[in-house]
């Protein structure tokens, strides 16, 4: 979907990694190492999506950290637009809201890193989970978005909460 209207397929990376989760950073040679690209075609889209005004960028040390722009007016429809190639829209739809009870849902690994390995892993914190038809759900949500779902479901969120990418959370609203 996204390929036919980006053909940079680094770009495609880079725009994964900072727009999925804001809180992920990268520099030109992790990132390089990460994508296993060269530095230079890293280098090349890092440059365009900056002066685009896409990316901030931060001298550290020796070497510039390059962080997703939270304040471009276009930060929040590309961070749309990423969570629904990676699925995020659909396993929200179709998992976390179609079982009923859930407080939370939270991607952790390398989804909660800007990583689009081919796993997603969920933590899911609800007290009663009818777990048949979660595992029918899980089913349904991996053909849909072309992606495993490793599911985790715990009654309550550990003291200090959990690492990762919050997805959804039960308003005050839905009670």
């Amino acid at each position: 979907m996204i390929e036919s209207l980006i053909t940079s397929k680094t770009r495609i990376k880079l725009l994964v990694k900072f727009f999925s989760n804001a809180r992920n950073r990268g520099y030109l040679r992790g990132l390089a190492e990460e994508f296993g690209e060269s530095t230079n075609s890293v280098r090349i889209e890092l440059n365009r999506l900056s002066n685009a005004g896409l990316l901030n960028w931060k001298t550290e040390g020796k070497t510039k950290s390059y962080q997703a722009n939270e304040n471009h007016p276009l930060y929040l429809d590309i961070k749309n637009i990423v969570r629904k190639y990676l699925g995020f829209d659909t396993l929200i739809d179709q998992v976390v809201q179609g079982l009923g009870s859930v407080d939370k849902a939270i991607i952790s690994g390398d989804y909660a890193e800007g990583k689009d390995t081919g796993t997603i892993e969920l933590t899911i914190i609800a007290e009663k989970i009818n777990e048949d038809y979660l595992k029918f759900l899980i089913n349904k949500t991996e053909e849909k978005i072309n992606r495993k779902l490793k599911v985790k479901i715990l009654e309550t969120e550990p003291e200090g909460g959990l690492p990762g990418l919050l997805v959804y959370e039960q308003s005050s609203d839905d009670l």
